[in-house]
């Protein structure tokens, strides 16, 4: 369903209500450095839009497929050092947030602390992800993080993978967002947290006489979401037997137990639980050889033009249009096979192709929630430590958008159908009002812990309050005619959140 932009604006006023003529907005930006910052970011922060104007648009697109040239904020290397849990790898994890078997009868007390730990884990995941995201100079690596998570998703609500999502993203996500496909795929594949998601750790040859417990026989949903989902696409013509001879591949493929020394992957290959004979996998005969079989399929998935199609439309759809041109996507897919799917060098043809630049798409995309979320919080340069009392995490609950929750294995939507709707956008607005007008401590200062400490003749930390002609100015000075005489007509008090719940900052 589609919100008209003037109703839009209008609800916004019933919420807040005020009038109060003022001045116009200044001159916008130039689009294209509009464009380019809300596509290749998640959003602006103050001076970002005139950051660059200054340095020019195919600087900023150079630096931000080169990551590593780019300096981060000592406050936010710090905050993140702060997250000691991150620093776990998943034997690690498991040992620290998992109860002692029901063999060991584990006491209450027992029970309790491996809670407390397994929440622990998965806040600090929160945490770093909504960090980065907010304050991290690198927001190409950021976009691209949670771009190939929802690509290669895990759900934090299946048993272990509390404890696993945050290293997941952490080893098998980030390293290789802007890398070669193919080692973001192996590196997805052999990580417990994707092994125990979509069981294929419960993966066995099926003619083994000694399957017991949960491993009984051969489980083919890795297998099929590994080239439904991740790579070939439902259409791409492979059969059911295709499947089957990929989980055979796969067999074994598992995890690590505790007494396994010198193992902190958290991933096994079990030869007593793979099936060793020959294989036919769409068209390719594979011999039986262990461990090596799985390498080679993945090789194959990931240099299949299918998958190069499937990659392609899926980065088109993201930074261009819900609908991108066949034409785009065939080129983007040529570039994927004749750099063996180099990402970077994709998403660089990308960013240079004139539907990329074409008018029409800019400021097309509406923003998912987490999107919008992330962008509130960029823009109004808060300290993501301190927004209450509208929780980050609360927003995206009520929105069906929870980070490392998506239950079903092809993530979340980025499609205007999926999250354009009354009640959303109303959530929205209420989320926009209680940013504009809630009493924030400013990034950096006292915190609820050092506040409790404080002694009674200790001043409290000043009130935070956006300005409004400085947020329009950190979003480019671009609005429709609409929300400009909105703006313009209303009381000071309320033109924040006018700007945060304008039809402009819901898409990108």
């Amino acid at each position: 369903m589609t919100v008209k932009p003037k109703y839009w604006v209008l609800s916004l006023f019933v919420l807040l209500g005020g009038i109060d003529p003022s001045n116009a907005a200044p001159t916008p930006v130039d689009p294209k450095v509009i464009h380019i910052v809300n596509r290749l970011s998640f959003g602006p922060r103050p001076g970002d839009m005139q950051k660059v104007e200054s340095m020019g648009v195919e600087r900023y697109i150079q630096e931000q497929l080169s990551p590593n040239s780019i300096s981060e904020p000592p406050s936010l290397t710090s905050q993140i050092y702060q997250l000691e849990t991150l620093r776990l790898n998943p034997v690690e994890l498991l040992a620290y947030g998992k109860a002692p078997s029901p063999e060991q009868k584990p006491s209450a007390e027992q029970i309790k602390v491996a809670d407390r730990h397994a929440r622990q884990v998965l806040n600090e995941a929160i945490q770093a992800r909504l960090l980065r995201a907010t304050s991290s100079s690198r927001q190409l690596q950021q976009v691209m993080t949670d771009f190939w998570f929802n690509h290669f998703n895990v759900d934090a609500g299946k048993g272990h993978n509390g404890l696993w999502v945050g290293a997941y993203e952490q080893k098998a996500i980030r390293p290789y967002v802007l890398g070669r496909f193919r080692d973001l795929l192996g590196a997805t594949a052999q990580h417990p947290a994707m092994l125990y998601y979509l069981d294929n750790f419960r993966n066995s040859a099926a003619s083994r006489p000694d399957a017991r417990g949960k491993i009984q026989g051969l489980n083919e949903n890795y297998a099929r979401e590994l080239m439904e989902l991740h790579t070939l696409s439902v259409d791409a013509g492979y059969t059911q037997q295709d499947v089957i001879a990929l989980a055979r591949i796969l067999s074994g493929w598992g995890l690590s137990r505790p007494e396994q020394a010198n193992n902190d992957s958290g991933f096994y290959f079990n030869p007593k639980h793979h099936d060793f004979s020959d294989k036919v996998f769409l068209g390719h005969t594979i011999k039986g050889s262990g461990e090596a079989e799985g390498e080679q399929a993945l090789d194959i998935l990931a240099r299949s033009p299918a998958t190069a199609r499937h990659i392609s439309y899926k980065l088109a759809e993201y930074f261009v249009s819900d609908h991108p041109p066949s034409a785009l996507v065939n080129h983007l897919a040529q570039r994927y096979l004749a750099t063996d799917g180099n990402i970077r060098e994709v998403l660089n043809t990308l960013f240079h192709s004139r539907e990329f630049w074409d008018t029409k798409n800019f400021n097309a995309k509406f923003k998912t929630p987490y999107q919008y979320a992330i962008s509130v919080v960029r823009a109004t340069d808060i300290n993501v430590k301190h927004v209450r009392p509208i929780s980050i995490t609360d927003f995206l609950n009520q929105l069906a958008m929870p980070i490392y929750r998506c239950q079903t294995p092809n993530g979340y939507k980025n499609t205007e159908d999926a999250w354009l709707n009354p009640d959303a956008i109303t959530r929205r607005l209420n989320f926009a009002v209680a940013i504009a007008t809630a009493n924030l401590p400013p990034s950096g200062s006292t915190t609820k812990v050092d506040a409790e400490k404080r002694t009674p003749t200790q001043q409290r930390p000043p009130i935070v309050t956006v300005d409004a002609r400085q947020l329009s100015s950190t979003l480019g000075n671009s609005f429709s005619v609409t929300t400009q005489n909105a703006i313009a007509s209303s009381s000071p008090q309320i033109r924040t959140a006018l700007i945060l719940g304008s039809p402009e900052f819901m898409r990108r």
